[in-house]
């Protein structure tokens, strides 16, 4: 990796990030124009929450609807499955075994104690798999609720929580992966016949891959914020950025080093609204108000967040720590405010919260930015404030 060579000023570097998140124009790389590009640009995107996960394809994709992202991922441009952290990502499809194998390794190591808390020994973690792989052998696909069904029928508990950790222990092995939901349901299938052709990579070559797009779609930003999106070890982290070599260089951010893709430090780049600026900042362009969901990597890509939120915001987009992350409305690459859905057949109800004082040609913008998020839906939207 190339030394230290440029300082950044923090709005500097917020313009820049916005930019490799693919929330503004990226000044090196051409514009995303499929499910498959978004995904393999970022290696990874969270996707704990399917209604998250599709809007946080569809707001990168301008134009798309929920039923085209649901297409494409029935055409299997990705896939979903638990390879970081225990937490369901979207990943290229033909990514998914040596994702799971490089980082999946420390949420297996843990899992003994989920299995002691639920009443579960590895023999029979080990025999779901098996079931699992033989009742979807040839191409099944099978919901959630049929799975445990089929547990069951082999004489497998999968009453409560059991059942959940034994789908998630399937994959997590590579047994099986997430296809897309029918209707309303989640539903699995074998990994090697949903995504056949896997590719395979050793060790180091993984290691720079995950560094390469982690900072491709995230930088700048630090070590620290890598090794806790991947959940390598510190070590792990440092040999991947090591392992990635001149396409990653390092900067000056508030006197702390920040990796990020190296074309990005010969380019000219605008700054973003530097933290603390109003909000309402005349030259601001209205494509730079967004309405994101919460578990976009925008927010939860990083440990550190300071340079998109401000503390004394912290407990609204996360309300009590428990790890449920609001939609954010989001203004010159800050929050400045929270928005959630109601659906019904025939409209999308979208309330907003303001965290900061929005004028109202400001909230204009924002209304359109959720007009957005409602034409992704195919649905007429009305919009309140709280």
């Amino acid at each position: 990796m190339a030394p230290v060579s440029t300082a950044l000023t923090r709005a500097e570097a917020l313009a820049l990030r916005m930019a490799a998140l693919r929330l503004r124009p990226h000044p090196t790389a051409a514009p995303l124009a499929t499910v498959a590009e978004v995904v393999e640009w970022f290696g990874a995107m969270q996707a704990q929450d399917l209604a998250s996960g599709m809007w946080s394809l569809g707001v990168r994709l301008p134009g798309s609807t929920h039923a085209d992202v649901h297409a494409a991922l029935e055409r299997r441009e990705a896939l979903r499955t638990w390879p970081m952290r225990g937490t369901i990502h979207l990943v290229p499809a033909r990514d998914a075994r040596w994702l799971l194998e490089l980082t999946g390794v420390r949420a297996l190591a843990g899992a003994a104690r989920r299995r002691a808390f639920l009443g579960l020994s590895e023999a029979e973690a080990d025999r779901a798999a098996d079931v699992l792989g033989g009742v979807l052998a040839g191409g099944g696909r099978l919901t959630r609720t049929e799975c445990v069904a089929a547990l069951v029928a082999a004489g497998i508990d999968g009453a409560g929580q059991r059942g959940y950790h034994l789908l998630w222990y399937a994959a997590q092995r590579g047994v099986t992966c997430i296809a897309p939901n029918v209707g309303s349901e989640q539903t699995f299938a074998l990994l090697d016949e949903w995504a056949p052709g896997q590719r395979q990579l050793d060790r180091d070559e993984a290691l720079a891959t995950l560094a390469l797009r982690y900072f491709r779609g995230h930088g700048p930003t630090t070590r620290q914020d890598f090794a806790g999106w991947t959940g390598l070890t510190a070590a792990d982290a440092k040999r991947a950025i090591a392992a990635a070599g001149d396409e990653l260089t390092t900067v000056d951010l508030d006197g702390v080093p920040a990796v990020l893709s190296a074309p990005l430090t010969d380019t000219p780049h605008t700054p973003a609204d530097a933290p603390g600026t109003p909000v309402d900042t005349p030259h601001l362009p209205a494509d730079d108000v967004l309405a994101l969901p919460g578990f976009d990597e925008y927010l939860l890509g990083f440990k550190d967040r300071a340079l998109m939120l401000d503390p004394e915001h912290r407990q609204a987009i996360v309300p009590g720590g428990n790890g449920v992350f609001q939609a954010t409305v989001v203004v010159g690459g800050r929050v400045v405010g929270t928005w959630k859905r109601s659906l019904t057949k025939t409209r999308v109800t979208l309330t907003v919260h303001p965290l900061v004082d929005l004028t109202a040609a400001r909230r204009e913008q924002v209304e359109r930015a959720l007009s957005r998020y409602a034409d992704f839906l195919a649905l007429p939207p009305r919009v309140t404030w709280a």
